[in-house]
């Protein structure tokens, strides 16, 4: 058991109380793709306070459960506890769920909390996150994520045409396992942002590896250069059997419900993806740090999934970055309930580095009719 009391340093800021608030935000339309169909977000957003200060979370993920999980079995692991000691407060939460199970919900709650600590700890020495850990970059890629298989012609060129007129220079859409829908939406797509616009598409593992080929050689017609779950991301032989078999510019991408380093390991070692995708808001900012140093010893890339106003700081200072998500649903919610200072142009975000911490603020009174209570 990790001996969290024994690091207390008088001296430096403790925690002195963990509070969390559930959200529930409806889609600006229905919403799907290859495996599930939806029609609002939730969120769990965390406040951590130490030295006057107040750091924030949050996660995508069933809000409620979070919540309580959150104060019955985190709260106590990490209140009292030295700030500064992350690593110490990380593996004491992950320790707190060895009975209930790690993978999935719990460690999504984690997740919450392991930011607010960053963006505490950032706050109370007054820098920026991103200079806390030190930056690589100025800026990050993004690419314009959404397309879901809901929206109908019209909606996704719409979707499309506005990405192209915020400068982006890559773009994805979803696609299913039924080969003529999926040729005929990349095909609209192609035509739509024309022939020097990176296309990527994501089946959200819909496909069996024989079908996700064929799929894959069609899509190579249209010049797609990204399949992301091609089949179901826990399928390592599928995966690793597909990318050698693809047309040679596309890349096999998965990752996106990695909850920890060993699950981020064994991808890699598996050969399974040509670029690691890793989301902050279920591994927490640490395991997206483990993530970053694993793809290094690997030589494999990694791209930052959704949340993007999350991802900016991560992004801005972990090298061997490929590009960040700039997934609809997300930065939607975000310029309705946040502000962050970030900036997009040149097909990139710019964090605000006059903003302390990862600079993200909740807008309370714009939050509060999605309160779940």
């Amino acid at each position: 058991m990790n001996d969290l009391a024994a690091l207390d340093n008088t001296d430096f800021p403790h925690v002195r109380a963990v509070n969390v608030a559930c959200f529930r935000i409806p889609t600006d339309g229905p919403e799907g793709d290859g495996t599930l169909r939806w029609s609002e977000t939730e969120l769990v957003v965390v406040h951590v306070e130490a030295g006057g200060m107040t750091g924030m979370g949050y996660s995508y993920t069933a809000a409620q459960a979070a919540a309580r999980l959150i104060l019955d079995k985190l709260a106590p692991a990490v209140v009292g506890r030295c700030v500064y000691d992350i690593p110490a407060l990380w593996g004491g939460m992950n320790e707190c769920l060895r009975n209930i199970g790690r993978p999935g919900l719990g460690l999504m709650a984690v997740s919450a909390v392991d930011q607010a600590l960053w963006d505490l700890k950032a706050r109370l020495l007054d820098i920026p996150l991103s200079a806390l850990w030190g930056r690589a970059r100025a800026s990050i890629p993004i690419y314009g994520s959404g397309g879901f298989v809901t929206y109908s012609a019209v909606r996704l060129q719409r979707q499309l045409e506005g990405w192209l007129e915020q400068g982006l220079t890559s773009v994805k859409i979803k696609i299913g396992d039924d080969l003529q829908q999926a040729e005929q939406r990349v095909a609209l797509a192609r035509e739509v942002i024309g022939p020097d616009i990176h296309l990527m598409v994501d089946a959200n593992g819909a496909c069996r590896p024989r079908d996700a080929l064929a799929l894959a050689e069609c899509l190579g017609e249209q010049r797609v250069c990204w399949f992301e779950e091609p089949v179901c991301s826990d399928d390592l032989e599928g995966l690793r059997w597909l990318r050698d078999r693809v047309p040679d510019d596309m890349a096999i991408a998965a990752g996106e419900y990695g909850w920890d380093s060993i699950y981020f390991r064994r991808m890699l070692q598996a050969g399974a993806v040509d670029v690691l995708q890793v989301d902050a808001t279920r591994c927490g900012y640490t395991g997206f740090l483990h993530a970053a140093e694993l793809c290094s010893a690997f030589n494999v890339p990694l791209s930052a999934h959704c949340a993007p106003a999350l991802h900016t700081p991560l992004c801005v200072a972990v090298p061997g970055i490929r590009h960040a998500e700039y997934f609809h649903d997300h930065t939607r919610l975000e310029a309705m309930l946040f502000d962050s200072g970030d900036s997009l142009h040149g097909g990139e975000l710019w964090p605000d580095l006059d903003r302390i911490g990862h600079g993200i603020e909740l807008r309370h009174a714009d939050a509060e009719p999605y309160r779940i209570h």
